[in-house]
């Protein structure tokens, strides 16, 4: 007989995820049933899969939750800003913790998440504490072999959001190939871990952005990416400390705190849709 698994997918302006409680359901092999899952043409169709756990054992007194997310290519990510914000959601919607602020365990460390309600308790969006971004780690970016010649890295700014990300801003980013251009960085030999691109211009109502996810390719918004394009458009002068940052699906709010120099990130959380599926090659 077939194992089959509730679940939820949700997005956080556009990026979209399946969420399953991992208190209910055991999933062996999340690589592989994040790459069956993630199909937009065989499977439920999304940009990965995120797994939520209770925080135990030593992990318990510095978190409520944990989150492992997965990318559709099956990859494991460090972090996702915009599913965290959905994670904030599902458990406070689904009734798991009637707490308002949330401290989420991630491979990146422990994020705090502040709910923000409607009139009628349900959550309309969500702030998270990203933490202080890192503008140097050489074990995710190694610049020095190529700022010439074959491999010439182009002109951007690399900032670690617990995953690397590279921005770089043009005056129309209506002209540059996000799908060639994406996936060739992506796999530069200057990021020994892979990296996500963000290709950005800076217009008067915001930061127009379209991301390349590492793992994903083309999603419709990349909350890390969009601290790391906040974070590179003060870097070069380009914006203040906060940035309305505009992408495929949506807006998120930046702010880059002077006092304590973390990443603030708000932005909305919604469900799609949820229901029962098989776990691939998966036999009781």
């Amino acid at each position: 007989m077939t194992r089959k698994v509730h679940f939820v997918k949700m997005h956080g302006a556009g990026n979209d995820y399946i969420y399953v409680d991992t208190l209910l359901y055991n999933i062996e092999d999340p690589s592989s049933v994040a790459r069956a899952w993630s199909d937009r043409h065989k499977g439920i169709g999304s940009d990965g899969l995120v797994l939520i756990g209770h925080a135990d054992g030593k992990n318990k007194a510095k978190a409520d939750f944990t989150m492992r997310i997965f990318n559709a290519d099956g990859s494991e990510a460090m972090m996702c800003g915009n599913a965290s914000r959905c994670v904030g959601k599902y458990l406070y919607d689904k009734q798991l913790t009637t707490q308002t602020q949330i401290r989420l365990l991630t491979l990146s460390g422990v994020k705090v998440l502040n709910l923000h309600l409607t009139p009628r308790g349900v959550v309309e969006s969500v702030t998270v504490d990203m933490g202080e971004p890192v503008l140097e780690n050489a074990r995710q970016f190694t610049p020095d072999p190529f700022k010439s010649g074959k491999y010439a890295l182009p002109e951007g700014t690399f900032v670690s959001m617990g995953n690397p990300h590279y921005v770089m801003f043009f005056d129309d980013i209506n002209t540059v190939d996000v799908a060639t251009e994406g996936a060739r960085l992506e796999h530069h030999p200057a990021f020994p871990e892979r990296c996500n691109i963000e290709f950005a211009v800076v217009r008067p109502d915001g930061i127009r952005v379209r991301v390349w996810e590492r793992g994903s390719g083309i999603t419709m918004a990349c909350g890390t990416g969009a601290c790391a394009t906040a974070v590179a458009a003060f870097m070069t002068g380009r914006a203040g400390r906060k940035s309305h940052i505009i992408m495929d699906g949506g807006t998120l709010d930046i702010e880059w705190n002077e006092k304590d120099n973390h990443i603030y990130k708000t932005g909305p959380a919604e469900f799609v849709f949820e229901g029962d599926a098989e776990l691939p090659n998966c036999k009781l």
